[in-house]
């Protein structure tokens, strides 16, 4: 079953979104580690338009794990990243860097991913990029 996440992260640093979309279930439910949780292809089609626009981020090194009977899944992984663009309420973007660890849970369905839930420090994401 980490095939799965491992070619979502593959599409993910490839910025292959369309890629990434194709793993997911129909009804996929996101759970962003600060927001509202959204439902469906097309809102999380939305969310990754929105953060290709502010932001570039590549994977590092993902670990997984997944329950013994494939129903779940997390990875935990570094996320090196350049703010681009400012994100809403979120200090202005400068191109800055940011590199931080990343933890992600999974609930896979019929052989795609039905729920992504992401978790990171957004205190220390915010000190990094007001530095």
């Amino acid at each position: 079953m980490t095939a799965i996440l491992e070619q979502y992260y593959q599409r993910f640093n490839a910025g292959d979104y369309e890629g990434m979309l194709a793993l997911l279930t129909d009804d996929v439910l996101h759970e962003p580690s600060q927001g509202q949780p959204r439902q469906g292809k097309q809102k999380f089609r939305e969310f990754l338009q929105h953060m290709e626009r502010c932001y570039k981020e590549d994977v590092l090194n993902p670990v997984f794990m997944v329950s013994a009977d494939g129903s779940r899944a997390a990875a935990e992984f570094m996320l090196n990243g350049k703010y681009l663009v400012t994100d809403s309420d979120l200090p202005p973007a400068r191109g800055q860097p940011y590199r931080l660890r990343v933890g992600a849970f999974f609930e896979l369905k019929h052989g795609k991913i039905a729920r992504v839930s992401n978790h990171y420090n957004l205190g220390d994401w915010t000190r990094q990029i007001s530095a």
